[in-house]
């Protein structure tokens, strides 16, 4: 069976439009995922197989890693006033960007290097290098001495375990 990086890769970059059509059908059907940008490097990463998410972007730069259930895409609006299409384009993702669990980033909007999109967060405005975007288009100067949400050097299972432990036992403690 072929796994979700070999999938991607084909999807993504693959010069056989066959093999990438395949690829497309097959990550929505084990994955629940669709990836399309115009731009992508080879060097993203999506963390748990890229479960639910609908990537339709512009471009996405070197060292991106984006969680599950991620949206990035469009969100034109049609003005009948003038009968044209507005608000055309989807994201560019700048380089060693986190996008984190359940984040929507749409429009045609720039999302800049070393910065971070919280978990469920709403962006539809363009957010500058070293920051950290929330809620609904909040953001705040990102604090280069730490990493909120993955860095290379996770911790082991038994100390997640333990910690989980302990606020089971907190919790305990309470009721």
């Amino acid at each position: 069976m072929t796994n979700f990086k070999t999938l991607f890769k084909l999807n993504s970059f693959s010069e056989d439009p066959d093999a990438r059509a395949v690829a497309a059908e097959l990550l929505q059907e084990r994955y629940n995922c669709e990836i399309h940008s115009v731009e992508m490097d080879p060097t993203v990463q999506f963390a748990h197989n890229g479960k639910g998410c609908t990537i339709a972007s512009s471009k996405i730069s070197s060292g991106v890693i984006i969680f599950q259930n991620v949206t990035i895409g469009a969100n034109q609006t049609y003005n009948k006033g003038t009968s044209k299409w507005e608000n055309l384009g989807g994201p560019v993702i700048g380089r060693n960007v986190i996008i984190a669990d359940g984040a929507k980033v749409v429009g045609p909007v720039i999302v800049g290097d070393n910065s971070i999109i919280g978990t469920g967060a709403i962006i539809t405005k363009d957010v500058p290098a070293n920051s950290i975007a929330f809620g609904v288009n909040k953001i705040k100067k990102r604090d280069a001495d730490y990493d909120p949400i993955f860095y290379t050097d996770m911790p082991d299972h038994d100390a997640t375990i333990a910690a989980c432990n302990a606020v089971i036992e907190r919790y305990n403690s309470e009721v």
